[in-house]
């Protein structure tokens, strides 16, 4: 079984980000480890109170850690900080969140997260929920040519 700082770390190993916004003690550890380790790596930390920070990244980040936060913010700052971190320039994100914290798999999934681990430690349940541009709007099946009424114009013309 791995532990919340395990899991973070194994995201953050398997993006090998160039940016890094951390939001939360636990998040900042971790990405401090990682720029520690790897001096290229720009590091921005938010604070979660602040939802407005979210609009003001200098670049488009590689990945945005939340932890420790939607806990004690309510509901709606807490959609609008994972919202602008997602729509204003972060091409990963990974949250944890403590269950019971009121915040729910199906709250997540309308934010176009995918729940990845389900951790266990010190008696408190947590999830970590991850975000990725590069899977998230997976390729349909129908979206093509052959199912199109006029499949020889398919990037032809355009409406």
């Amino acid at each position: 079984m791995k532990t919340s700082t395990q899991a973070i770390a194994a995201l953050v190993d398997a993006c090998e980000p160039d940016s890094i916004v951390a939001v939360g003690e636990q998040a900042q550890a971790i990405a401090q480890r990682w720029r520690d380790t790897h001096g290229q790596c720009q590091l921005t930390c938010l604070d979660a109170a602040d939802t407005e920070q979210g609009l003001s990244l200098p670049r488009t980040q590689d990945l945005a850690l939340v932890t420790d936060s939607l806990e004690h913010l309510s509901h709606p700052a807490g959609q609008t900080l994972i919202g602008q971190l997602r729509n204003y320039g972060t091409r990963q994100i990974g949250v944890l969140v403590t269950d019971g914290a009121g915040w729910s798999l199906t709250d997540f999934i309308g934010l176009g997260f995918r729940r990845q681990a389900r951790i266990e430690e010190e008696g408190h349940n947590q999830t970590l929920y991850t975000y990725n541009i590069s899977n998230y709007n997976h390729k349909r099946d129908w979206n093509n040519p052959r199912f199109w009424a006029n499949p020889e114009m398919w990037g032809k013309a355009w409406w």
